[in-house]
């Protein structure tokens, strides 16, 4: 099975912590080039050094804030200026919104969510897909949620915002899957991230529970019985953006130890 990725250079977004950074090392580990983009340049290039380096790659780092699309999109097509070998590989990876029930969430928190998520996405996908279009190899991988296949309760804006970008990426599979490149999305579930942890603590100020409580109750609904971790998303990543899943395109992948009820 092919999973060699020496000689392609990878973007992958919020690489700092999370989830992200653990996609950046595997990507890194097959072999990738990898260029991390995040908001904190000295976590960046702290980042950026402790990346495995099997091919004595030289990986680097893009500072913007997903916050404001349109820097992004200038910083990016700046650095393709003196990075003409462009990208094979993106992963769009960023925080999610705030907690909440979804009538108590104000306008602009959808707003600012869209334009974080799928906007951001979007003209990140704009900037490098010619250049996957010219070698005949591309891989987008989004990281979501697994909301997109069943909403989750107390994550409204987050419920409603992942969904509109599965529906992004499906469609972008489907335009692009002639030209070599593939469009996936992998789902995590419950995480052990700094996200998973916020999320715990705000349910333990609502209700009053410990946080072991808290705990119990959300490993009640993961077959698996236990909190994935993020180098178990890594590798799923890692498989969707190696030349072995060429044929594999316009898909949720969850990773959640079982825990989502549909198929």
């Amino acid at each position: 099975m092919q999973l060699d990725l020496t000689s392609h250079y990878a973007l992958v977004g919020g690489s700092t912590q999370g989830i992200g950074r653990a996609v950046a090392e595997e990507l890194a580990h097959l072999g990738a080039t990898v260029t991390l983009l995040a908001r904190n340049e000295a976590s960046l290039q702290q980042a950026a050094a402790e990346l495995p380096r099997p091919q004595g790659q030289a990986h680097d780092y893009l500072v913007a804030d997903f916050n404001d699309p349109a820097t992004l999109a200038s910083r990016l097509h700046d650095y393709l200026q003196t990075h003409p070998a462009g990208f094979h590989i993106l992963v769009n990876n960023t925080g999610g919104p705030a907690g909440g029930p979804i009538l108590a969430a104000p306008v602009d928190a959808f707003r600012a969510a869209f334009e974080q998520h799928l906007i951001c996405n979007h003209l990140l996908a704009q900037a490098v897909v010619p250049g996957m279009q010219a070698r005949g190899y591309g891989r987008i991988i989004n990281v979501i949620s697994t909301s997109v296949k069943q909403p989750l309760a107390g994550l409204g804006v987050s419920n409603t915002i992942r969904a509109a970008v599965g529906n992004w990426a499906k469609t972008l599979a489907n335009e692009l899957g002639g030209s070599g490149i593939t469009v996936n999305n992998v789902l995590p579930g419950a995480t052990v991230t700094q996200r998973h942890t916020s999320l715990i603590e705000k349910k333990v100020a609502q209700t009053g529970q410990s946080v072991e409580e808290i705990e119990a109750g959300m490993l009640r609904s993961i077959p698996a019985g236990r909190f994935g971790q993020a180098q178990e998303v890594a590798a799923a990543v890692a498989f969707l953006a190696s030349p072995a899943a060429g044929y594999i395109n316009g898909i949720n992948v969850p990773v959640d130890g079982g825990r989502t009820g549909n198929l």
